[in-house]
C-alpha cells in the first residue's frame, strides 16, 4: 500500500519509567534525567499543537519473559546467549506488564495510539513495528491509515529500540527523521555505532525537532 508523499506521523519510543534515571528505573539509560524527559514531553506537546499524530511504544513484557536474566539459571544481566540460533541479550526484569516501571512518562491522552510491544514470552522487541520473531505490531497498519509516509522518531534508547523502529521504518518504505537530542544511548560506542548505522541507510538525523524540516 502506498502512502501519500508528505504526510508526517511522530514516533515516541519506549519512554517509560524503567528505561530512566527516575527513581532508579530497572533499565536506566545513562542522560534520561528530569531534565531530559521534560524536554521529550515538551517537544512532543509542540508537535501535537502542531497537528501531526502522535504514536508511542512502550515495552510490555511478561514476568516470564526471555530477555530477563532472571529467567535463565546462573545467568548475569547483560550476559549474552543463543536462542534458537538469535543472539539474545539478557537484561535485568523490566517493564513488566502492569507495574509502574512500565508506565509511559508522557500524559497517555496525547498519543492518537500506543503500541505495546515485547509482549510474547518467547521472543524481545527491540523494534516498534515487530519482534524478533517476525509477528507484526499494530504500527505500521495505524500509520497507514492515517496516510503517513514521513515518520519522526525519538526515545530511549538511540542503539537498540530507536534505531531498530527507524530501521524497520525505512525497511517499510517510510522517509525517517531521527531527533538526536530527544534520544539516549545506553553506551557511547554503541550510540555513535547507531547513528552512523541510520545516516547510512539515508535516515535524516536532526539535533532538535525543528517544524520546518519535519512538515516541508
Amino acid at each position: 500500500m502506498t502512502t501519500p508523499k508528505g504526510k508526517t506521523g511522530i514516533i515516541v519510543v519506549d519512554v517509560q519509567r524503567d528505561f530512566t534515571q527516575l527513581a532508579d528505573g530497572a533499565l536506566a539509560v545513562p542522560g534520561t534525567d528530569e531534565d531530559f524527559i521534560q524536554k521529550v514531553w515538551a517537544s512532543t506537546e509542540m508537535l501535537k499543537r502542531a497537528g501531526l499524530p502522535v504514536f508511542a511504544t512502550q515495552d510490555w513484557h511478561p514476568a516470564e519473559h526471555i530477555s530477563f536474566f532472571t529467567n535463565h539459571k546462573g545467568k548475569k544481566p547483560f550476559d549474552m546467549i543463543t536462542l534458537k540460533g538469535r543472539q539474545q541479550v539478557l537484561w535485568p526484569p523490566h517493564c513488566v506488564q502492569g507495574t509502574e516501571g512500565a508506565r509511559l512518562l508522557i500524559d497517555e491522552e496525547r498519543f492518537d495510539g500506543i503500541v505495546r510491544k515485547g509482549t510474547k514470552i518467547e521472543f524481545d522487541s527491540y523494534s516498534g513495528f515487530q519482534d524478533d520473531g517476525g509477528h507484526k505490531t499494530p504500527l505500521h497498519r495505524l500509520l497507514q491509515e492515517r496516510g503517513i509516509s514521513r515518520t519522526v522518531i525519538y526515545g530511549i534508547a538511540t542503539d537498540y529500540c530507536v534505531k531498530a523502529t527507524a530501521l524497520d521504518a525505512a525497511d517499510l518504505g517510510y522517509q525517517v527523521i531521527v531527533i538526536r537530542n530527544l534520544t539516549r544511548g545506553v553506551d557511547p560506542e554503541t550510540y555513535k555505532s547507531a547513528l552512523d548505522e541510520m545516516v547510512r541507510r539515508e535516515i535524516v538525523v536532526l539535533d532538535e525537532p525543528d517544524l520546518g524540516k519535519i512538515i516541508s
